[in-house]
């Protein structure tokens, strides 16, 4: 039996045991892709008509760390609508990829609707949430530029790359990422610049050398106006 194999009979049953009022099922997750690794877990997405509430929840079942993330189906509609403003598209592109458990005959529905907005996008940044990026970024490398601490400067950096990710994917209405996932959305929007983000922060982490940091994330703010500090304000003057 494929792992693939193990993972889905192992799913089965936890559903079987855990939610057998579930009617619409998805399991999800790096098994799913074929990336799977000894330390994979499994991503369920239950849908039940007699949850009252969204929740999740983990398990060590059947020889699987699980994760179980239930929902109604008038929940989840909640948390679609957030994922796009935030920009993490977790739960539809677990329904979007997941292999069909179980259905009532609302699957195909739900997959269409995860699918859809996996193609429209995130919700698209205001000027005024590009412009709050740009100071915040502009305010990070201030910081870099004047340390003589390379503690700290490692902890400015890691904020950095994260901040310089966001920004370059949220301005070109494009989903971003988390941990690993950071590198995936970078290369799903232009391998080329994912190479150069990994090997500036790369560098950076060997040598320590922190001006090549510091011309990315200009080369990358220049573009929209580059640094952000004197005239920026949130809120109304008195």
């Amino acid at each position: 039996m494929s792992n693939r194999d193990s993972a889905v009979e192992a799913a089965k049953k936890f559903i079987d045991q855990f939610f057998p009022s579930g009617e619409v099922v998805f399991l999800a997750g790096s098994i799913v892709r074929g990336e799977g690794t000894e330390s994979s877990d499994l991503d369920i997405v239950i849908f039940d008509a007699l949850a009252d509430h969204s929740f999740r929840k983990s398990y060590l079942e059947f020889g699987w760390p699980i994760e179980a993330f239930v929902h109604s189906f008038q929940s989840y509609k909640v948390f679609f609508k957030e994922n796009r403003d935030r920009a993490r598209p977790s739960l539809p592109q677990m329904c979007a990829e997941g292999i069909i458990l179980k259905d009532n005959g609302q699957a195909a529905a739900i997959k269409n609707e995860s699918l859809a907005l996996l193609k429209r996008g995130p919700s698209p940044w205001k000027s005024k949430e590009v412009d709050s990026a740009r100071y915040e970024i502009t305010n990070l490398l201030d910081d870099l530029e004047g340390s003589s601490n390379p503690s700290e400067d490692l902890f400015i950096v890691s904020k950095l790359a994260y901040m310089i990710h966001e920004f370059i994917l949220r301005v070109n209405s494009c989903w971003i990422g988390e941990g690993k996932w950071m590198v995936r959305a970078l290369k799903e929007f232009d391998e080329e610049f994912a190479l150069r983000f990994v090997q500036v922060f790369d560098e950076y982490y060997k040598a320590r050398e922190k001006q090549q940091v510091i011309g990315f994330a200009d080369d990358v703010l220049e573009p929209y106006g580059g640094r952000l500090f004197e005239g920026y304000a949130i809120g109304k003057r008195e």
